[in-house]
């Protein structure tokens, strides 16, 4: 909570300093500038011994700078940044603090990985809208850049409750391909993890590539 806390604190009184009416600048305007994703998390490339992911998610929101290419402001290209949560349900039992080897356990009656990531997404942006309409199609394409300010795995057993902090193995800067799209207020969104979560980790000898995706909604404003 004091990541999400931090990140409006320092980015909302940037937003209001920059918020001159848009649309009194002349032919170029800027749309879409704040973000918030709402996603169901997935991860695939699991290894065959673990079963499905439980519900997992993820809450995301940033700012982005809106660059138009040409007067229209039709197509555009932009660059953000912003804060990430991730929850994951999984079936992987950590043991050691340094995350090296995983094993699976039917014992297991709750196991989550906790995230707090910093992200930078870029898209390339089309969009139906002109410098009078609101409400338009939207076809925003791009790549995510996030790094893990920290991470928490937890997972309960019948002689107690077992938790590791800040693993040590886990992939601190990952990046995905990203697709929003949709009319008006509710977006389709989708992540799609290029990067595994962990470096060198394995689970009966074999290395663990898990990857994360995520499907949801994007939501726009300003």
């Amino acid at each position: 909570m004091k990541y999400i806390l931090s990140f409006f604190v320092f980015f909302l009184p940037l937003n209001i300093f920059s918020q001159k009416d848009s649309l009194q600048l002349g032919d170029k305007y800027w749309e879409d500038q704040l973000y918030i994703d709402i996603t169901y998390n997935l991860l695939q490339d699991q290894p065959e011994e673990i079963g499905r992911t439980g519900f997992s998610y993820g809450l995301a929101a940033g700012y982005m700078k809106d660059i138009p290419f040409n007067s229209k402001g039709k197509t555009a290209i932009a660059f953000g940044l912003g804060y990430s949560y991730d929850s994951f349900n999984h079936g992987l039992k950590v043991l050691d603090g340094s995350v090296k080897e995983f094993e699976t356990d039917p014992d297991i009656t709750s196991n989550k990985i906790k995230l707090h990531n910093l992200e930078m997404p870029i898209q390339f942006r089309w969009r139906s809208s002109d410098a009078h309409t609101y409400s338009f199609w939207r076809f925003y394409a791009g790549i995510k850049i996030s790094y893990n300010i920290s991470n928490s795995f937890r997972y309960d057993l019948p002689t107690g409750k077992v938790s590791f902090s800040n693993a040590e193995k886990y992939n601190k800067w990952q990046t995905g391909l990203t697709l929003s799209a949709g009319y008006g207020t509710f977006n389709f969104h989708v992540y799609y993890g290029l990067s595994p979560m962990f470096k060198d980790v394995s689970l009966n000898g074999k290395p663990i590539n898990s990857k994360i995706v995520k499907l949801g909604l994007s939501f726009y404003l300003l």
